[in-house]
């Protein structure tokens, strides 16, 4: 396999990221991982920021593999039915978002082993929901981003070589993960809700995180609606579509400029600087407690 096929598969997955269909649930991430970070120290949110954005890579990687090598016979088919869900994930995150907005905060309960209720865990910080939004943003995705996944990672299995087709397929979901873990720890780590250095911050930013989260659902419903009218033969020229489309293709060149060595390079930056911040803190906290201890 050569390189060039390699670079293609992770541009690829890259460019998922911010497709026409579903770029608007970039930032609908980045405002769920801000709402849930509030009570958390810098480091420890930009850390959980990484942990969490394997695992909505690893839903989206998980969704287009079963379509891509399962369902692509009947995808036809089958697309016809993907602006509802679009429509319903769209109103979802919207309400989501006002009730983020309205000061409340999202939790999924759990259950002991004596199945009774434990104290609830925040929905933003839990491995399963977040692949579930990985999954979603590829479901949402997959009409505008289908056919290059097809050409790319599926026309490698079918060259005979399953090898060459795993690692095509890690290639795409390396693509699509260094573009979200990247946005996703730097936008976390720099928020003055993470740092608390800033009065007030902490209990207006998720607000304002659930205020954007509810404009991004907002849009999302809004694109499967238009995408229903157009199936129903209406008129595709729409201001909304035509505006987000130009802001998308700002994005997508912007992500395509940097390429794969830059975010890379980014993210292993962001990274180092995570490490970096958590070692202070502890080193920190050490010395708070060995001071203490002394002045007794």
């Amino acid at each position: 396999m050569s390189e060039g096929l390699l670079v293609v598969a992770v541009g690829a997955g890259m460019l998922a990221a911010v497709n026409p269909c579903g770029f608007a649930l970039l930032p609908a991430y980045v405002s769920l991982l801000l709402a849930g970070s509030d009570s958390l120290s810098r480091p420890a949110a930009a850390g959980r920021a990484a942990a969490l954005s394997v695992a909505m890579t690893a839903g989206f990687a998980g969704v287009f593999a079963v379509f891509g090598l399962v369902i692509s016979p009947v995808a036809g088919q089958l697309q016809r039915h993907l602006p509802w869900f679009t429509v319903v994930l769209g109103v979802t995150l919207t309400l989501m978002g006002l009730w983020l907005a309205a000061g409340r905060s999202l939790s999924l309960p759990r259950l002991g082993r004596s199945g009774r209720t434990r104290d609830a865990r925040p929905l933003t910080r839990s491995f399963w929901s977040m692949a579930g939004f990985g999954a979603s943003y590829a479901v949402a995705s997959i009409s505008c981003t289908i056919a290059p996944f097809l050409a790319v990672v599926v026309g490698g299995f079918r060259s005979g070589s399953v090898l060459e087709g795993i690692t095509l397929f890690v290639a795409y979901a390396v693509g699509m993960g260094l573009v979200v873990g990247t946005v996703a720890v730097a936008t976390v780590f720099a928020s003055p809700a993470t740092v608390g250095r800033l009065r007030g911050a902490g209990r207006w930013a998720p607000r304002a995180a659930g205020a954007l989260l509810a404009a991004a659902g907002a849009y999302v419903g809004y694109y499967g609606w238009w995408e229903l009218r157009v199936l129903a033969g209406g008129d595709p020229d729409d201001p909304v579509i035509k505006a987000a489309a130009w802001l998308q293709q700002q994005l997508a060149g912007l992500v395509d400029s940097i390429g794969p060595l830059g975010w890379l390079t980014a993210g292993a930056l962001l990274l180092l600087a995570v490490l970096v911040a958590r070692r202070r803190a502890r080193g920190g906290r050490r010395d708070a407690a060995t001071g203490g201890r002394a002045g007794r």
